[in-house]
């Protein structure tokens, strides 16, 4: 970025983001990092000491874990983290959601994390840009939709989101799906409005009020993307807070790009190969178990947790130890390795998992933390045991359970590697962290052979 493209933005940070989950904080940081708007994922609140080492960044993150915690949880954590991000002084604070509006009012409430977050900005509107054709997500009138293996589905017929063992979606209408999650007023600017420039501000200036509601943006394609990024941009005002996925940033970057303030085409560097990685995953999503599959039929040394023995306090130890070891033994060997807790929606360990819960005298919410506890106790012994400079953590909640637990400050983008899930290179005060490279794949993220990409360092898309 040039000092005569920097002066057209306004002074300091553009954009300050809490997200839900870890991979999707990655994913957040990787869409405006591509279109050379240099940005930082920060593990806990960002302070001055630490961002001072980055004086060039334009964005700050901070990955969280809201997308499943409750609301009491979100009423305790969440003033804190956002006022933490909006004392940064950014026109735009995010509160920085999944393409696929993981929520219900139960655990992740989108519409809770946006009442507690208008309170930080002095905006009239919260716009909400959930569409990002990149990661194959579209909003038309309202309604969510995704593509896989290139066939599209409404949301609330998709393959894995429809069956979500937490928030399935039965609701692909998007303003029906938030308004069971908070009483806020809540617009839409499809993308017949969002055509028209006069149209759309006209829309927007009659939606607006004091207590701001929530206004929707569809996003179909490039142009559309752009349209909602201009929107966003240009009727900031004093700043205003949204919850939005990374097509925010997608939309942002579109628009900037327009008008010739960012690089004409998206860029990331390409990895280097490494002989071997290791990798946990916790992730029940089909398109991850397609990759597990993958790994086990290309030479990955693949190990299932037992989570029966993983919950039971007496067998935990003795069931994590062995994994680690059959692990270590094969990166000896040269070998990658890879330990899964589940292989798909419909994995017996997934059907009978309340029962497994039960059984271990835990609730449903705590026996899930418990086994990507046990997943992060996996990957920090390897670490500690090996010289793997390579890792990756399939999964949201395991993403955060294992990052949370390596000792890591902060991470940058270090190379592209499938959309929504680069190589990051990770900032620590602990040397043997320092430079750790790392990938947080969300369980909808990627090829079959994400795996053997990571290792090979080839771009996926």
């Amino acid at each position: 970025m040039t000092e005569a493209t920097a002066a057209h933005w306004p002074d300091g940070l553009l954009l300050a983001y809490y997200g839900d989950d870890f991979t999707g904080s990655t994913d957040a940081m990787e869409a405006l990092s591509a279109a050379g708007v240099p940005t930082l994922l920060c593990l806990d609140a960002p302070t001055p000491e630490l961002l001072a080492r980055f004086p060039g960044v334009r964005c700050v993150g901070l990955a969280g874990s809201s997308r499943g915690r409750s609301p009491q949880w979100m009423d305790d954590a969440l003033p804190r983290a956002f006022a933490s991000l909006a004392a940064l002084g950014a026109p735009i604070l995010q509160y920085k959601v999944c393409s696929t509006f993981d929520s219900s009012p139960e655990t992740g409430s989108i519409g809770r994390a946006i009442d507690l977050g208008v309170k930080q900005m002095p905006g009239r509107w919260s716009p909400m840009v959930i569409g990002a054709p990149r990661l194959k997500r579209y909003q038309a009138f309202g309604n969510l939709f995704a593509a896989v293996d290139g066939t599209g589905y409404r949301l609330d017929r998709h393959p894995t989101m429809s069956r979500h063992p937490v928030t399935p979606m039965n609701e692909a209408d998007l303003r029906m799906h938030l308004a069971r999650q908070t009483q806020r007023e809540i617009g839409l600017i499809d993308f017949v409005q969002l055509a028209s420039p006069e149209a759309a501000d006209a829309k927007l200036n009659a939606l607006m009020h004091d207590d701001p509601p929530v206004v929707m943006i569809d996003v179909l394609d490039e142009a559309s993307l752009a349209a909602a990024g201009r929107l966003v941009w240009e009727q900031r005002g004093a700043g205003v807070f949204t919850a939005s996925s990374s097509g925010l940033q997608y939309a942002l970057a579109a628009h900037w790009r327009a008008l010739g303030l960012v690089p004409a085409t998206p860029s990331l560097p390409v990895a280097a190969p490494v002989d071997a990685i290791a990798a946990v995953s916790g992730s029940c999503s089909p398109v991850t178990a397609g990759q597990i599959r993958w790994a086990r039929e290309n030479g990955f040394k693949v190990e299932r947790l037992d989570l029966r023995r993983a919950l039971d306090a007496d067998t935990r130890e003795a069931e994590v130890e062995r994994t680690v070891q059959l692990s270590i033994d094969a990166l000896s060997r040269g070998q990658s390795a890879l330990v899964f807790s589940a292989e798909g929606p419909d994995d017996a360990d997934v059907l009978g998992f309340d029962e497994i819960a039960a059984s271990a005298r835990l609730t449903r919410s705590e026996a899930a933390r418990r086994v990507g506890e046990a997943l992060a106790d996996v990957m920090l012994r390897i670490l500690e045991r090996t010289q793997v400079e390579r890792v990756v953590v399939a999964g949201g909640d395991s993403s955060g359970e294992v990052a949370s637990r390596l000792g890591i400050a902060a991470l940058s983008v270090a190379a592209g590697m499938a959309p929504g899930a680069p190589l990051c290179r990770a900032w620590s005060d602990q040397p043997a962290r320092d430079g750790l490279e790392i990938v947080l794949k969300g369980g909808q993220i990627g090829a079959a052979s994400f795996f053997g990409a990571v290792r090979a360092g080839r771009l996926l898309e």
